[in-house]
């Protein structure tokens, strides 16, 4: 395998030696504790669902790095993008913690959730263990990522209850028409069509875009990776999607939330024109 393809076999790999020091520090029932401490979450699919009314609800989301575009931000002040963005009209964030290869950490959604109390936020990482998602709850986000392609059939199917126990919303990411029959058929309700192939870090929109029609009704629908304007937004609304979950174009930027208003101020026209 080239060292290009293996990046999701590393990462995953690199999250288990995280995940068995921190199992050990830190006990489930503590978790479980912590998490019963937070407060009621906010609905990520309601958000999504009610900014599809208007038009297409963003996903914004908060990563200083990846390991296809290297450092995205030098200057990664969370809060102040944090804020930015909301303002700006994402309907949602979500929060890089992943700190091997994409500099994140669990501090970055502690400080998100405490300044945005009302708004949902979506943990990204790679999610292996159903201890992740009590933790994600502790740390006070209100939905995970879990990726289909790191997950088998019972194991997605364990770490779907142990986010409905949890009281979180889980987006299920899928990379093609089997993986999205796959997490139908285990229940999910909140789906993701990633246009980065995991294996090789590649981006093709069109391969979303060619997935809106086969998605079963009743579904939450969102476009992720790819979309660097409001023409990409544009494509994912009309083929069916409720929803894009948007990093890089955004963390590049040297003012993310103009930017992003200026792409939902075009999106809006664009709806209005004749």
């Amino acid at each position: 395998m080239s060292p290009v393809a293996d990046i999701l076999a590393k990462i995953a790999a690199d999250r288990r030696c995280h995940l068995a020091a921190a199992k050990a520090r830190t006990p489930l029932h503590d978790l479980r504790t912590r998490a019963a401490a937070r407060a009621q979450v906010n609905s990520l699919s309601g958000a999504l669902t009610a900014a599809s009314a208007a038009g297409l609800g963003v996903i914004a989301e908060l990563k200083r790095a990846s390991p296809s575009g290297g450092t995205l931000r030098e200057h990664f002040d969370v809060e102040t993008l944090a804020g930015e963005l909301a303002a700006a009209g994402a309907c949602a964030l979500s929060v890089l913690t992943e700190p091997d290869h994409f500099q994140g950490r669990d501090e970055f959604l502690l400080q998100v959730r405490a300044l945005l109390p009302r708004l949902p936020l979506l943990r990204k990482d790679f999610l292996l263990d159903p201890w992740q998602v009590w933790e994600s709850r502790a740390l006070g986000a209100d939905a995970v990522l879990l990726i289909a392609a790191l997950l088998d059939d019972a194991m997605l199917e364990t770490m779907l209850a142990a986010a409905e126990e949890s009281g979180l919303e889980a987006l299920v990411e899928v990379h093609g028409r089997h993986e999205l029959e796959r997490v139908c058929a285990a229940g999910a309700r909140l789906i993701g069509v990633n246009a980065r192939d995991l294996h090789t870090f590649r981006v093709n929109l069109d391969s979303v875009v060619g997935l809106g029609a086969a998605f079963p009704d009743g579904v939450v629908r969102v476009g992720e990776s790819g979309v660097s304007g409001a023409g990409d937004l544009r494509r994912l609304l009309t083929a069916g999607y409720h929803g894009a979950l948007v990093g890089s174009a955004l963390m590049r930027s040297d003012s993310p939330g103009r930017t992003l208003a200026r792409w939902l101020d075009e999106l809006a026209a664009k709806e209005k024109a004749p």
